[in-house]
């Protein structure tokens, strides 16, 4: 019967020497290699919006640009989406059925984890209550419908980069 090989040192002294080695030669260590291996998630956009054709144009403009991206028509549809998936920004119309956007970002802003999450309002309705009551009930930014492709994608950009250096 062979007697079982305790290799234990042996290899943490090849792991030392290669280490080493590698440090010496300016080559990636093996650490940064499997950081740089591992593929990165993308972000998720959660898109709020009761109009189907604005609800795919949204979602076809952050899937180009690589995002994630869930969608709801209504608060019915979204209790479904948040119990799969993780969200790291909600793009929200403020009329929708059942349950009007700015009762909506309410409910989500009075949840522990969604209440940080950056949100921003889309709606078509632009008179300055609106606008502010969006604000109030915790919107980061409103952008007016029919809004500029580069514009809406620069505020999730921009808000994207502010809640990840949080």
């Amino acid at each position: 019967m062979r007697k079982k090989l305790d290799t234990k040192s042996l290899v943490e002294k090849i792991e030392e020497i290669t280490q080493k080695r590698m440090k010496e030669n300016k080559v990636v260590s093996l650490e940064e290699y499997r950081c740089l291996a591992v593929k990165k998630t993308p972000p998720t956009v959660l898109i709020i919006e009761d109009d189907e054709i604005m609800r795919r144009a949204l979602c076809r403009l952050f899937e180009d640009e690589g995002y994630k991206v869930l969608s709801a028509a209504d608060g019915t549809q979204l209790s479904r989406v948040l119990d799969d998936s993780g969200v790291d920004i909600i793009i929200l119309d403020i009329g929708l059925p059942w349950i009007n956007g700015f009762e909506l970002a309410t409910l989500l802003k009075d949840h522990d984890q969604l209440k940080e999450l950056p949100l921003i309002f889309i709606s078509g309705r632009t008179d300055e209550e609106d606008i502010k009551k969006a604000f109030d009930v915790g919107a980061d930014d409103f952008i007016k419908k029919p809004f500029d492709i580069e514009q809406m994608k620069a505020a999730v950009s921009t808000l994207m980069k502010l809640h990840h250096d949080k």
